[in-house]
């Protein structure tokens, strides 16, 4: 599923482009574009699902021509088509949000079918796939271990494989992680519906906070800038001042989210997305922002256990 903190991974690389580009009309609405930011999200984990099928089912192309060599041997004629009936790769044809997103993304149209090719070769060369087409009877759980092989320690690890998703996905660095998160948990239930991956609740919070921090970009500037004391605002990472406004805007207006999550959150993004000191740099500020706010009664959360 995804988070909070991915979606505030794509609220703070919008706010950065429009602070990039010193154009705050960068884009025409905002909101729209952090909706088609996560759309290309979708997609690209769609069409990691749609690789993932293809590798698994090329046996059957393989079966067939090989069959239909002009002196095919008895090996040629006898290939095991086992994976092809796997469970979980049928769960996922199966599912009628996986099919119709194969139609709507066009994946057919961008799939490199020689690397396809090459992925399904190197995977009937490993012993994890000797030992699953030994087994003649069915097995779900095997089911499961062999695609989970294929996409875990083949495709993923595969440099060809890496670099053609990049050359598709811009957000491929940055959507690596969760795509490999969602993608296993489609293989654990392939069933799975791919609109419960982003419920309405976290989308809205990804709207609302891109809105908020555009609508008070003056004021928490003016907050945070008293903090920096002998640092200049201007010298100061672009990336730091945008997690800043963001960890304020929660402090202020999100009630249901508790202080300690947004400052734990704002910090890790830091660390991960900024310079090597912005961990340290963004936690202090904030801390003191959040003293201070607290203090003048600022802030008012409420218990979001208990909110109904």
């Amino acid at each position: 599923m995804i988070s909070r903190r991915n979606i505030r991974v794509k609220v703070m690389q919008l706010l950065y482009v429009l602070e990039s580009s010193g154009d705050k009309n960068f884009f025409k609405d905002p909101i729209t574009q952090l909706q088609k930011n996560i759309n290309k999200t979708n997609e690209l984990l769609v069409y990691l699902i749609y690789n993932l099928t293809e590798v698994i089912r090329y046996v059957e192309i393989d079966a067939k021509n090989r069959a239909s060599k002009h002196l095919p041997s008895y090996q040629d004629l006898n290939v095991n088509t086992k994976i092809a009936g796997n469970t979980i790769l049928w769960g996922l044809l199966e599912n009628n949000y996986i099919k119709d997103a194969f139609i709507q993304y066009k994946c057919s149209s961008m799939v490199n079918t020689e690397l396809i090719r090459k992925l399904y070769l190197q995977l009937i060369e490993t012993e994890e796939y000797k030992t699953y087409i030994a087994n003649q009877q069915r097995d779900k759980k095997e089911d499961k271990v062999i695609v989970d092989f294929v996409f875990n320690s083949l495709m993923l690890p595969n440099e060809l494989f890496d670099e053609h998703i990049d050359e598709l996905f811009s957000n491929w660095d940055d959507d690596a992680e969760l795509m490999q998160q969602l993608v296993n948990a489609f293989i654990q239930k392939p069933g799975n519906d791919l609109a419960s991956l982003l419920p309405e609740e976290t989308l809205s919070f990804g709207k609302l906070l891109l809105k908020t921090v555009i609508e008070k970009n003056s004021h928490t500037l003016e907050t945070i800038k008293p903090k920096l004391k002998n640092w200049d605002s201007d010298r100061i990472a672009v990336l730091d001042m945008i997690l800043m406004q963001m960890g304020i805007c929660e402090l202020l207006y999100f009630e249901t989210i508790p202080t300690k999550v947004t400052i734990n959150e704002y910090i890790d993004l830091a660390k991960s997305y900024s310079t090597n000191q912005s961990g340290q740099f963004v936690n202090g500020i904030l801390d003191s922002i959040h003293k201070e706010l607290l203090a003048e009664g600022k802030i008012n959360k409420v218990d979001f256990k208990k909110k109904k």
